[in-house]
C-alpha cells in the first residue's frame, strides 16, 4: 500500500498539484500510526484523501481525530475508491488479466454499513454497459465472494479485487474464497497502482477547493465530505 501510494504521491508532486504531497500509511490504529507524518505536515490548508475503496470505520472516524491534530485548515475528501476515474482503473485491469466477457467485482464490504456495497454498485453500473455480466461479491457480507461462482451464467470471467493495493485478501482469501485453481475464472491486480488514479486523486482535491471553506478541524470531518453517488458514468 505504501508503495502505491507513494508513486501516486510522485506523480502529483510532478504535477504541482500542492506545494507539498506527503504520504500517510497505517496498519492497525490510525490515530496513532498517523501521529509521526502528520507532525511534519505545514501549511494553512490541507487536503487529505483516504486512499481506500470506500469508507469504513477508520476512515469516518479514526482519521479524523488524528487529522485533528494539524493547526491547519483541513479539506477531508471521500475515498480515492468512489470517484469515476477508478471505474477506468478497474477496466483496465480487468482487460489486462483476461477478455471474458463476464466480469466479478470483489470488495471487503462491512456488516456494519453499506459503504463498499454503494461504490462497488456505482461501479458496477457503469461498467455493465461494457461487459455482459457484471456482478457484485464480498469478503464481508452478502452477497458472498465464495457464491459468486455458482451465481455467473458465462462459463468464464474475470474477477477484479476492488482494493487499492496487494493485500493478504488479495493475494489468499479471495482466489481461495473463488475456487481459482478450478479454472474459469481470470483474476486481476488491484486497482490502485493505475496511472488513472492519481487522476482521481487530483480530482478529489480539485473538488475540495471548490467548497465553502471548512470550519476549524474537528473529529467530524467527515461531514465535509461529499456523498457517495451512483449517478452516470465517465470521469470527474
Amino acid at each position: 500500500m505504501r508503495s502505491v501510494a507513494e508513486r501516486h504521491a510522485d506523480r502529483l508532486r510532478d504535477a504541482g498539484i500542492a506545494d507539498a504531497v506527503t504520504t500517510a500509511t497505517y496498519e492497525v490504529e490510525p490515530e496513532s500510526e498517523l501521529r509521526g507524518a502528520l507532525s511534519d505536515v505545514r501549511g494553512d490548508r490541507v487536503y487529505a484523501v483516504p486512499m481506500c475503496f470506500a469508507h469504513t470505520h477508520e476512515t469516518l472516524k479514526d482519521v479524523p481525530r488524528a487529522l485533528n491534530r494539524l493547526s491547519a485548515e483541513v479539506r477531508y475528501c471521500d475515498p480515492v475508491g468512489k470517484r469515476r476515474a477508478v471505474t477506468e482503473a478497474i477496466r483496465n485491469r480487468a482487460e489486462a488479466a483476461s477478455d471474458a466477457d463476464a466480469l466479478v467485482l470483489v470488495a471487503l464490504g462491512n456488516s456494519r454499513d453499506d459503504h463498499a456495497r454503494t461504490v462497488a454498485a456505482s461501479h458496477a453500473a457503469r461498467l455493465r454497459a461494457e461487459f455482459d455480466e457484471v456482478r457484485t461479491a464480498y469478503l464481508l457480507q452478502s452477497p458472498a465472494v465464495e457464491c459468486a461462482r455458482y451465481t455467473l451464467d458465462a462459463d468464464r470471467a474475470v474477477a477484479c479485487p476492488l482494493f487499492v493495493g496487494d493485500c493478504e485478501a488479495t493475494r489468499d482469501r479471495i482466489p481461495e474464497q473463488l475456487e481459482l485453481h478450478r479454472g474459469g475464472i481470470d483474476y486481476a491486480d488491484p486497482f490502485g497502482a493505475d496511472d488513472v488514479v492519481t487522476d482521481a486523486i487530483a480530482a478529489a482535491v480539485e473538488r475540495a477547493r471548490e467548497t465553502s471553506p471548512a470550519a476549524a478541524p474537528g473529529p467530524d470531518l467527515v461531514a465535509d465530505a461529499e456523498p457517495v453517488a451512483t449517478d452516470g458514468s465517465g470521469r470527474d
